[in-house]
């Protein structure tokens, strides 16, 4: 009788699911949902809760390391990596909505291009767009792990990205892990090298964009000035 109770449970989040998408799900439903996919034969809500109590929000078990994840009990290899897969494909799948050709006209414009690459980045990292003379994107490359003094730091990759895809701008962006999307004096500095340098290759930096969070600051609607 019990197993046909669970096996019922599992047909109506499924069928609910179905119906109404995700949205209609609270973070619990949403995991338990997610976990029965690894975990065929067991209450998968039991899990859900601890993977909330463990990490206190659905954002956060979903940012979780695999290592992490295997330390909850019950919470095995499969299903650790396929909450990590899910993760991965959800930012794959968003940045493959980010198309060579785009056109960036404004800040608000090159903020959504790039906040999808960022998704779910426990660490600094900084990302260089090029774009020729329209605002076109000609490409979108990782440059380093690090804040803008990394970047600084790879001066020779940034412009040889920027030679190769004979771009005539470039946005520069990176992200805070601090939760606090506003430029350091660091990022400020950092950004006035590049600009310099990019200058004596006739390449202009539109822009520096620092992201947090899913939200993002733009130096140059700051004030900045390279």
């Amino acid at each position: 009788m019990g197993e046909n109770i669970h096996e019922g449970h599992r047909a109506r989040l499924k069928n609910k699911f179905r119906k109404h998408g995700l949205d209609s799900f609270t973070d619990i439903e949403a995991l338990e949902l997610l976990l029965m996919y690894a975990i065929p034969r067991r209450n998968t809500n039991e899990l859900a809760h601890a993977l909330l109590d463990r990490f206190k929000s659905f954002h956060r078990v979903m940012e979780a390391d695999i290592s992490e994840l295997e330390q909850v009990p019950g919470i095995g290899e499969n299903a650790a990596l396929l909450i990590r897969l899910t993760r991965d494909m959800s930012r794959r799948y968003q940045q493959s909505g980010c198309k060579r050709g785009t056109v960036i006209r404004s800040s608000a414009e090159a903020g959504a291009f790039l906040l999808p690459f960022f998704e779910y980045c426990r660490e600094e990292n900084s990302m260089l767009l090029c774009m020729d003379a329209a605002g076109r994107v000609i490409d979108c490359h990782h440059l380093a792990k690090g804040s803008p003094a990394a970047v600084g730091m790879a001066a020779r990759e940034l412009a040889d990205l920027a030679l190769r895809d004979k771009a005539a701008r470039v946005i520069l962006a990176h992200n805070h892990v601090s939760g606090i999307a506003l430029p350091s004096r660091a990022d400020v500095e950092a950004t006035a090298r590049v600009a310099a340098m990019l200058r004596m290759l006739d390449i202009e930096l539109m822009d520096h964009i620092v992201v947090s969070e899913g939200d993002f600051v733009s130096m140059r609607d700051s004030g900045q000035r390279w």
